[in-house]
């Protein structure tokens, strides 16, 4: 979602673009069409864009909206045990990559059981 809403009342009179602190915004000339740019990262949302608007064309309010915005979604990998979420399979792939071994896809309660069951069984003079 873009935070930045301009509504049908916009005219292009540039007041916005020529009263930002910050130059977070811009525009551009081309052919018959003018485009009015926002930079997010150098946005301070001090709003003076939203007060100096004489169409009342900025919707400010988007800024203040208080909501997680989705940017990726990665599969899991889950305890092969109990089935708790783990780690992404991307990490995992990553990780086999960099290490050239396979992950054991343990929770830290399950891993430790399994370590401990692998010591007993050393201890008692078998082997797995």
């Amino acid at each position: 979602m873009s935070y930045f809403v301009v509504n049908e009342n916009c005219n292009g009179c540039l007041a916005c673009v020529e009263n930002c602190p910050a130059n977070a915004l811009g525009f551009q000339d081309n052919g018959e069409k003018r485009t009015i740019l926002h930079n997010m990262a150098r946005c301070v949302r001090c709003a003076n864009c939203w007060r100096v608007c004489p169409q009342q064309a900025i919707e400010f309010q988007h800024f203040m909206e208080n909501e997680w915005d989705e940017v990726i979604s990665l599969g899991l990998v889950h305890c092969r045990v109990c089935g708790e979420p783990l780690y992404t399979a991307n990490l995992e792939k990553t990780v086999t990559g960099k290490t050239g071994r396979e992950i054991d896809a343990l929770c830290p309660k399950h891993r430790e059981l399994n370590f401990a069951a692998r010591q007993a069984l050393i201890l008692s003079g078998k082997s797995m």
